[in-house]
Formats: structure tokens, C-alpha cells, sequence
């Protein structure tokens, strides 16, 4: 057996569940067996995209023996938006030109 680690982080907190897995597991299995589903009822992995280490994955994809799989959330703010925003408020106090 092999072990891997669950991500999941809400607003308030960051989960990390550690999951025993056999040969030939994928994210989606890994997903189910650690009950994060039951924990975190607004997960929707038809709309959530999940990845390894920063990389989106398809939920099919196998996992290996210390693999950081994630779950991501939707983003509350465009990071584009935000950055815009800070620049004008700068620009604004005289901190940028």
C-alpha cells in the first residue's frame, strides 16, 4: 500500500487527509475513500476541477505513492480584477505613477 495526500481548503481552514491506495487508483477513487464528499458537501466534482501538486488532472487520471492531489474551489475575485484595483487605489495615494 501507498500513501497519498487529500487537499481540500475552504475559507476557514485547509484539510489534509492522508489515503492508503493500492495499484492503479485514480483521483476520483482517492476522492471517495477519504470521505471528504461527506465532510464538505459543496464539493460538485462536475464543476470543481481537481489536480496533483498545481497541475489540473482529469478525475480518471492514477495516482502514485506520494502524490498531493487537490481540490480546488472557485474563485471568490478575478485576480485580474483585483490587481486593477489595487493599481488605481496606489496610483490614487501617489504610490505609482
Amino acid at each position: 500500500m501507498s500513501t497519498v495526500e487529500l487537499i481540500y481548503a475552504t475559507l476557514e481552514n485547509q484539510e489534509i487527509i492522508l489515503v492508503e491506495i493500492g495499484n492503479e487508483y485514480t483521483i476520483n477513487d482517492v476522492i471517495v475513500k477519504s470521505t471528504v464528499l461527506d465532510k464538505h458537501p459543496e464539493i460538485d466534482l462536475a464543476i470543481n476541477k481537481v489536480g496533483i501538486y498545481n497541475q489540473v488532472k482529469k478525475l480518471d487520471d492514477l495516482v502514485k505513492e506520494g502524490d498531493r492531489i487537490e481540490i480546488y474551489r472557485s474563485l471568490i475575485a478575478n485576480p485580474k480584477d483585483v490587481r486593477r484595483r489595487r493599481a488605481v487605489k496606489q496610483r490614487e495615494q501617489g504610490v505609482i505613477n
